[in-house]
């Protein structure tokens, strides 16, 4: 494959060469198409709904007053159980190493078992008191608070109300308009407390305690498969798959008949369905300066619609729901020849990728049958023996494995129990139930990644699980294998402009049949040719429907312009403060140490700007003897001096850059200059790089304090620690936001590096960098002398910036099957249209998430799919397109939604969702709205899924985490009450989770923790000839500290090394290098290089953690008396604090929530 051009690089090497030359085949595009669909409002967790009434006690609104911890803990001792709140008999926990323990129904006849039993959910005692100021206050005050027109419930899978006029198309849908399906009617929180159930059903003798709806108990036949198909192609039949078969409507849509609105309560906070997103099978609008993922033919580019900015995307007006008032009913099979003469979506060849080499002829089946699929010439098309592909699956698929007993992620697990929910090493992402073929080429999850990896066919079926849908995606990692491929037609869907993937069909050897939309379309002469294999009339086999995740060149089409240089631009704070600081010197050494490794070509520009009260300019003009400095005063009018000679060539002018990144740090040494013009500062580097577009890399020591974009401080230190709702968590003016919009339509982002001890108002300054696609850096309490830790993380940081892989004058378009709507954006960016980013910058380090819900049935698609398409421009100036496809089955019943549940990125979303709300409404809003998340999906789960009821709090083996997680979020630094949090600090945080791909949030959200003084060989990794330890994560509790041991928490951008009073001696000398406690150092940051076996085991583990994250994080050797000690000791979720519940008690209170 390698001498076939098979580029296994990041964008580097050489990328595919076309076969024989062939004249390249327009893709016609057809206009929009808008699926007009009549909609079901959304599940909506965050719904005002009547609480039972608190026990007296529980959350008393009175001042905190002391009560006795709720476990007796002994430094060393084990415990067996959870402690019980008080009056409560202790709770034994299942015998160690045995086989976890259910509880079986009690009948009436039987006799109590002896020992202790876990009493009825409804007899479960309160826990200890809190005061008001924890995370829950009290429900009825609350109630009687809140307007009946305030709804704390979050929008799960809708869009939210519209708050502008709608948007309007100018160009009227034309061409085929799929069928037009109306949605079960709304979930209305009104039936009951929760959520409405099945009826509960009898068990069976001998059933297991555990039985399942939806599942099939062991003796019971599986659901039959499809028939297959005949194996002689008729060309008079449509091929099989999900629109009925025949060939594609080319007439008006059809006519709809008005549907009765649904019957029942109406819902007092019904919200207007979403709009249609123009991803799916139509034309998104686009700004007309920047290069546009095109979507048309000669020429014809998108016209813009409208522009949102923030995520948010407002719907379109359509008047009110009209919804179905039943259900409908189950998929049938169709008349008896329906399938006949129709083929299976993937013949045998082409479902099967590439087997490794040296596998053997037994494990191949498929690839053995499909040896010689065809002919080198074009010959009739005989079907191969049939298969089963994406669309040609049976209706049971999700249960395919799950025939024979009930699945691991559905093993009932109860909460109160349990205690040792987590793995020993990471939590991994689930996998989708689909046939093994599928499953080896779907997208890889930590690039993109569903919270349902089954998605439910129905929106009356998602909104009685209470879970929320969406995708979680990290579109520009950096990938050690990305398929490069150069052609001079690139296909894709002629309608929705969907490019092919490894989930298509291929109803003959000339045609595809697209796996969004359905709709069949040619196969390019030139796509008949394998670069691969170098054979003709293989077009299953091309590499790119070979990878889920691939990468193409783009020919001259994709482009509006002339692909920009790469320009960067460096804006300094040189003002006294600034200097006080230290940082300028780090910078300028850290850009010329790596000046050279700086992305681009022979284009690449550079350039400088620097401000105090005044702005200064730097000529760098090839030819001068030394960089000239030219400082502009008007800072109302600000104007550029010397327009041409600002932004130089860097290889023409690079001793004169030198010159000038060597003499900077001392230039300001002495200056007295307290004032900062930020805002003009930001004017004058956006008319700089307005010709070109480029990157902004802003440094700020303070709050900007003269100018346009002055700021005032905003922050009360003594309510740090309020409990009440936080305020000033959105800006102060819209300065920056209005800015950042400005910059983000001329292709320039703004990067935000952060650097002070005083508060700035990163709520106001952030919205350069978030509506620009930049990034934000934070580095509170920097200083060069007082705080060198933070110094190396700003070195190491920087150096990753400088260096890693850009895109620049990027835009990226989400496109799923149609049926599914894509509604709410999380992230940094600029939605230009409904489906449409704009990212002026796109970076490896950047996350993004959206929201999704279900506009159409899916009872006849067996999977739908979603494609992620990224067009940008490399550093080297050649137009790039990256597109992630993911595959996922439909299901049907509850059971089916559960099993698939992915906890993470569940969390990660909801993650998101909580930062908007804490922005838009208030903190309190928002903890209560994560709180209820976890009350109504495992109420969901208990009433729904489970056919024998038991005692305790019970959830899904899959869900095990999502209480924890959730209390770990109403304990994370952005949502917590109750304990001093700076306001930057808290505001940072928010930011980290909405743009931090999930797998570096999850380590904010819920930090591992990890023993280190006795770390052992043993299961340990071998990466690049070192060896890794491996050892086990421990729960975030204080029983874990034993007084005799070095602990090491991982935080994500901060570790933190606990020494213990009593720690092993050896440790300390052969890690820390010190003969005792005593001696351990106070601001200890970095690991002594010792020669011996015990630091290099230690100094490997860290130095693998850190190597698995792009930032660089931390390390702070702390002693029992360390300052640090409580921070460290504030990441210990499951212990209780004086505003906060332990684990145990939030267990409780959910209980007592799902019992009434």
């Amino acid at each position: 494959m390698s001498a076939a051009g098979f580029n296994a690089q990041n964008g580097t090497g050489q990328p595919y060469a076309n076969g024989p030359s062939q004249n390249p085949i327009g893709v016609q595009q057809l206009p929009g198409v808008n699926y007009g669909m009549t909609h079901q409002p959304a599940y909506n967790p965050m719904q005002a709904k009547a609480p039972a009434p608190t026990a007296p006690g529980l959350y008393p609104s009175g001042s905190y007053q002391h009560i006795p911890p709720a476990s007796s803990y002994l430094p060393g001792q084990a415990p067996t159980s959870y402690p019980a709140p008080l009056s409560q008999p202790q709770l034994t926990r299942p015998p160690p190493g045995g086989p976890v323990s259910h509880i079986p129904p009690q009948s009436a006849s039987s006799s109590p078992s002896p020992g202790p039993r876990l009493p009825p959910a409804q007899g479960t005692p309160p826990p200890p008191a809190v005061s008001s100021s924890g995370h829950y206050s009290n429900f009825q005050q609350q109630q009687q608070q809140q307007q009946p027109s305030v709804t704390p419930q979050w929008q799960y899978n809708l869009a939210p109300p519209p708050t502008g006029p709608s948007p309007s198309i100018n160009t009227p849908p034309r061409g085929p308009v799929p069928n037009h399906v109306s949605t079960p009617g709304p979930y209305s929180p009104a039936l009951s407390p929760s959520m409405s159930h099945n009826a509960m059903q009898p068990p069976r003798t001998g059933a297991p305690p555990t039985s399942l709806q939806g599942y099939n108990q062991p003796g019971t036949a599986p659901l039959p498969m499809n028939p297959a198909a005949s194996h002689q192609y008729h060309p008079s039949r449509a091929p099989y798959g999900p629109p009925p078969a025949g060939p594609p409507p080319t007439g008006p849509p059809p006519s709809m008949k008005p549907t009765a609105p649904a019957t029942g309560p109406l819902m007092s906070n019904a919200t207007p369905a979403p709009p249609k997103a123009a991803a799916q099978c139509g034309e998104a609008a686009c700004s007309s300066l920047p290069p546009t993922e095109p979507d048309f033919q000669e020429g014809n580019i998108e016209f813009p619609v409208t522009a949102m900015v923030g995520g948010c995307v407002p719907p379109s007006s359509n008047g009110p729901n009209h919804v179905d008032n039943k259900l409908a009913g189950p998929p049938q099979s169709g008349p008896p020849g329906r399938h006949l003469g129709h083929y299976p979506s993937l013949p045998p060849g082409y479902q099967h990728p590439s087997a490794p080499h040296g596998t053997p002829p037994s494990l191949q089946p498929g690839l053995a049958r499909a040896a010689q699929p065809y002919t080198q010439a074009p010959q009739p098309y005989q079907q191969p023996p049939p298969g089963l592909g994406p669309a040609h699956l049976s209706p049971s698929l999700a249960t395919m494995s799950l025939q024979s007993s009930t699945p691991e992620t559905l093993r009932v697990v109860n909460l109160l129990q349990e205690r040792n929910l987590l793995p020993a090493g990471q939590v991994t992402a689930p996998t989708p139930c689909l046939p093994q073929d599928l499953q080896k080429i779907n997208c890889n999850p930590e690039v993109f990644r569903c919270t349902l990896t089954s998605i439910p066919q129905n929106q009356s079926l998602l909104n009685k699980a209470k879970l929320p849908l969406g995708l979680l995606l990290h579109p520009f990692k950096d990938l050690s294998q990305l398929p490069v491929v150069t052609s001079s037609t690139i296909v894709r869907c002629r309608s929705c402009r969907t490019y092919i993937n490894p989930f298509v069909s291929f109803p003959d050897q000339r045609r595809w049949k697209c796996n969004l939309c359905y709709r069949v379309n040619d196969v390019p002469e030139e796509f008949m040719y394998n670069p691969v294999s170098r054979s003709y009339g293989e077009p299953h086999k091309r590499p790119e429907v070979q990878n889920a995740t691939i990468e193409f060149i783009a020919p001259s089409e994709y482009m509006l312009r002339p692909p920009q240089p790469a320009v960067y631009l460096f804006v300094l704070d040189v003002s006294h403060n600034a200097v006080e600081t230290g940082y300028l010197k780090v910078f300028c050494q850290s850009v010329l140490d790596n000046i050279n490794a700086l992305p681009g070509d022979s284009r690449t520009k550079i350039g400088f700007i620097t401000f105090d009260s005044t702005i200064h300019f730097y000529n760098l003009q090839e030819g001068l003897s030394q960089p000239q400095m030219l400082i502009v005063s008007d800072i109302e009018d600000i104007f550029l001096p010397t327009p041409d000679s600002l932004l130089v060539n860097l290889n023409e002018s690079k001793e004169l850059v030198q010159d000038l990144l060597k003499s900077l740090p001392t230039l300001f040494e002495k200056t007295m200059e307290t004032q900062s013009v930020l805002g003009s500062a930001l004017q004058a580097a956006f008319k700089l790089l307005l010709p070109t577009g480029g990157r902004m890399s802003v440094f700020q020591t303070q709050l900007p304090n003269l100018g346009v974009g002055a700021l005032q401080s905003r922050e009360d230190p003594n309510q740090r620690a309020s409990a009440k709702d936080i305020q000033h968590l959105s800006p102060a003016t819209d300065f920056y936001k209005k800015l950042a919009l400005d910059c983000s339509g001329q292709q320039v982002a703004v990067d935000l590096f952060l650097l002070s001890s005083q508060y700035c108002d990163l709520a106001s300054l952030g919205c350069i960098s978030r509506y620009s696609a930049g990034s934000v850096y934070y580095f509170p309490s920097y200083h060069h002398q007082h705080n060198p830790a933070q110094v190396e993380r700003f070195q190491k940081d920087l150096k990753r910036y400088l260096t890693r892989k850009i895109g620049f004058e990027a835009v990226m378009r989400i496109r799923c099957t149609k049926g599914l709507s894509i509604h709410t954006f999380h992230g940094n960016f600029f939605v230009r249209s409904t489906d449409l980013l704009s990212l002026p910058n796109v970076n490896p380090d950047a996350g993004f998430a959206v929201q999704m819900s279900i506009e159409e049935n899916l009872d006849d698609m067996q999977v739908v799919s979603f494609q992620a398409a990224l067009l940008y421009t490399s550093s080297k100036g050649e137009r790039r397109i990256r597109v992630h496809t993911l595959c996922l089955p439909v299901v049907h019943s509850l059971s089916d939604i559960f099993a698939g549940a992915d906890v993470q990125a569940i969390s990660g979303l909801l993650a998101c969702m909580a930062v908007d709300r804490s922005v838009t409404a208030s903190l309190s809003d928002a903890r209560d709205a994560m709180t209820n998340a976890a009350i109504d999906s495992l109420t969901s789960y208990r009433q729904s899924v489970l056919t024998i009821q038991q005692p305790g709090l019970l959830a899904p083996s899959c869900l095990r985490l999502f209480p924890l997680y959730i209390l770990a979020l109403l304990k994370q630094k952005a949502f917590r009450t109750g304990t001093s949090t700076r306001l930057d600090d808290r505001v940072f945080s928010m930011c980290q989770l909405k743009y931090q791909p999930l797998v570096y949030a999850m380590l904010m959200m819920h930090p591992a923790l990890y023993r280190v003084d006795d770390l052992t060989d043993e299961g340990a990794l071998s990466v690049n000839d070192r060896t890794i330890p491996q050892p086990r994560v421990l729960q975030l509790s204080g029983e874990k500290l034993s007084m005799e041991g070095a602990f090491l928490m991982d935080a994500g951008t901060v570790m933190y090394l606990l020494v213990r009073r009593n720690c092993n001696p050896v440790f300390l000398s052969q890690v820390l290098g010190v003969p005792n406690y005593a001696a351990v150092p106070d601001n200890l940051y970095l690991l002594p290089e010792l020669d011996t076996a015990e630091s290099q085991r230690t100094r490997a583990f860290v130095g693998w953690l850190r190597d698995q994250r792009p930032f660089f994080p931390t390390l702070h050797v702390i002693r029992e008396e360390s300052q640090l000690k409580v921070s460290f000791m504030q990441n210990m979720i499951e212990d209780r604090t004086e505003s906060a519940l332990s684990y145990y008690e939030f267990l409780l209170h959910l209980q007592k929530q799902i019992s009434n």
